[in-house]
């Protein structure tokens, strides 16, 4: 089992960043793949960002210039660093990792991102 408890979220006003920390614990042997989704209230869960183990990223068009996913294989920890944040974006951010060649996904708690007018 991997455990992922994230941290970073609250309130924020337009124009102001956050950065959310998701820190990965268990077994996390084979992680391969980690990054954050966010899901908004009547909305669908979607991809904000992720991460793969050789470094390379993957942005939702609506933050690419604006978000920043970054990795400390160290720390066993993923970080969005986020800029210029929109009401709009107001939402429950989830973290998530994946092991190589597994089907199964794992899910943080959430933590709530508010982004006021």
């Amino acid at each position: 089992q991997v455990q992922l408890v994230e941290s970073g979220g609250g309130l924020v006003q337009a124009g102001g960043s956050l950065r959310l920390s998701c820190a990965a614990s268990g077994s996390i042997f084979s992680i391969n793949a980690m990054g954050w989704y966010r899901q908004a209230i009547g909305k669908q869960r979607e991809l904000v960002a992720d991460i793969i183990s050789g470094g390379s990223t993957n942005y939702a068009d609506a933050v690419k210039s604006r978000f920043t996913i970054s990795r400390d294989n160290a720390k066993n920890t993923v970080y969005l660093q986020m800029n210029r944040l929109k009401p709009e974006e107001s939402a429950v951010y989830y973290c998530y990792a994946k092991k190589l060649g597994r089907s199964v996904t794992y899910w943080g708690q959430g933590t709530q991102v508010t982004v006021s007018s």
